[in-house]
């Protein structure tokens, strides 16, 4: 079980709490670990901080001269992968000492090619918010049902890519990661790829703190809940499916050709719908195939959002206003 685990961690303008991030993963139980450090030019104290770990031999540091954004800085790391075996980290959590253990345990006992896990939800001190991330975004039953299937990561992200542990082997279909929709980050894409022709496990028991503060790239908040209109909430749904279907079939060469159709007729039922802003009749064949195996309230919420837009929206108003009495909004 002692195989070398890379770990990579992008930084940026992290000098809050990167030093215990490091420290906590460099007091994991399993030591065998080449922990990579890709700064994308910070500009306060995060370069002077990774300085201190430079003479760690288990530590190799890059510096960026050009800011990359987050998505080619993790797309850097991935390119730096020596080891059979690669765990992506954010700069602000803490891991739990056992999680890079848990993760390899059962990567091999299960024969696994990707293992992603839990989260317990923080704030900035560390006190807990919510006791498991999935359960808060509702992924329990997705990832309990569909953890084996190409269906898993087709729809939506169900994964966390500070919990991800997998194999180098599939780098050459992961990279290099899409650019053209910043909806398809680089945890969906790389559980994307592996869950279309790999094996992957899931650990319910959350072995991160993950930590929400309000300089997060990517956390909990949930951007819809901020909208006082229907159509508001409409337009970003559709913004992300086209971007995520787009960049589908720019790099349909990853999918099953049974996927491949499917892709174009769905990016096709998006961009129709833009257009359609009180009823649309057509393609909800397309619609049926892409949400069957969601559960019966997501599937019906989502066909009257996009299909009956105007008696949504006498709905959602009716349901924002009472949240609003109740102080929730």
């Amino acid at each position: 079980m002692n195989e070398k685990v890379d770990i990579l961690i992008a930084t940026y303008n992290g000098e809050k709490y990167l030093k215990e991030q490091i420290d906590s993963i460099l007091n994991q139980t399993y030591q065998n670990i080449h922990l990579i450090i890709s700064d994308d030019k910070s500009t306060d104290t995060t370069q002077d901080i990774l300085k201190q770990y430079e003479s760690d031999d288990r530590i190799t540091i890059f510096y960026q001269e050009q800011n990359l954004g987050y998505i080619k800085n993790f797309e850097f790391l991935l390119s730096k992968v020596q080891s059979n075996l690669f765990m992506l980290s954010d700069q602000d959590d803490i891991w739990l000492k056992e999680k890079v253990e848990k993760s390899v345990e059962k990567l091999q006992t299960e024969n696994l090619d990707l293992v992603f896990g839990d989260l317990k939800v923080v704030d900035e001190n560390l006190v807990t918010l919510y006791p498991s991330f999935v359960k808060y975004m509702k992924l329990d039953r997705k990832i309990r049902n569909e953890i084996n299937t190409k269906k898993l990561q087709y729809l939506y992200n169900c994964m966390t890519g500070c919990t991800i542990l997998s194999k180098k082997s599939f780098l050459t279909k992961i990279l290099p990661l899409p650019k053209n929709s910043k909806y398809m980050v680089h945890d969906y894409w790389i559980g994307l790829v592996v869950s279309l022709s790999g094996k992957i496990g899931f650990l319910s028991t959350p072995y991160i703190l993950y930590r929400q503060h309000g300089n997060n790239q990517i956390g909990t908040g949930k951007e819809s809940y901020q909208f006082k209109k229907l159509c508001q909430v409409r337009d970003l749904f559709l913004s992300v499916k086209l971007g995520i279907f787009e960049a589908y079939i720019q790099n349909e060469s990853i999918f099953p050709s049974s996927f491949k159709s499917l892709n174009k007729k769905a990016f096709h039922y998006y961009i129709m719908l833009k257009d359609k802003h009180y009823f649309n009749f057509k393609n909800w064949d397309v619609f049926y195939q892409l949400y069957k195996t969601e559960p019966f309230l997501y599937f019906i919420e989502n066909f009257m959002i996009l299909n009956m837009p105007f008696l949504t929206s006498i709905l959602f108003h009716i349901r924002y206003q009472i949240l609003k009495i109740l102080k929730k909004r």
